[in-house]
């Protein structure tokens, strides 16, 4: 249970820090309502859903303690250690101010084509869940799959919210204020996470 809050807290502050898919989300629910954001929404949970169940069974078939397993455990800590680094470098420089002024979402169905087309294309999806997985390798499919339909979930819920709230000027603003912290926030626990993963690879 511990090992599911430490990967279910770093999950979510990093979804707490706006990136592309963030991007999306915000300017299809200014421009077309949080209705046809919805889509874009899903498409992005699928997307993520998609480099879960790739990540997990690609580490699946990996023996804990081999040199494969060892170097993607490496490049996953040192992967979290430079967005962790990154956030904490570059809060309080993200401007929401670019979320208005898009073309707008034509359609619900558009919305989640292109919401699927920014997840996947975001290699930093792919990299941030291998090196989340990687620290649950040896755990058993059970939790697994608790973790992955976890991660969708949140990932999906979360999106919404942004969908919902940030057609609301007040909501907007406030939340800009509080973006500096919640990247810094974000940047210390993935720093951690990546602490912990190289102190697990130099006691085993």
């Amino acid at each position: 249970m511990q090992q599911f809050l430490i990967i279910a807290l770093a999950h979510f502050l990093a979804l707490l820090s706006p990136g592309p898919d963030f991007f999306l989300v915000a300017r299809t629910s200014v421009n077309s309502g949080w209705r046809i954001a919805s889509g874009a929404c899903l498409g992005i949970a699928l997307a993520n859903a998609a480099f879960i169940a790739m990540a997990f069974a690609g580490l699946s078939v990996l023996q804990e303690g081999s040199l494969l397993f060892t170097t993607l455990q490496l490049a996953g800590a040192a992967y979290l250690l430079y967005i962790g680094v990154l956030f904490l470098r570059h809060a309080g420089q993200t401007s929401l101010g670019a979320v208005a002024g898009k073309q707008a979402v034509q359609g619900w169905w558009q919305g989640l084509a292109m919401g699927l087309l920014s997840g996947i294309l975001n290699p930093k999806n792919a990299l941030f869940y291998a090196s989340l997985a990687s620290m649950v390798a040896s755990a058993s499919a059970a939790w697994k799959a608790t973790y992955a339909l976890w991660m969708f979930g949140v990932v999906l819920l979360w999106d919404l919210l942004v969908a919902m709230a940030i057609g609301n000027q007040r909501v907007l603003t406030r939340f800009a204020r509080s973006l500096a912290w919640l990247e810094r926030a974000s940047g210390v626990m993935l720093v951690l996470l990546a602490v912990v993963l190289l102190g697990h690879l130099a006691l085993g």
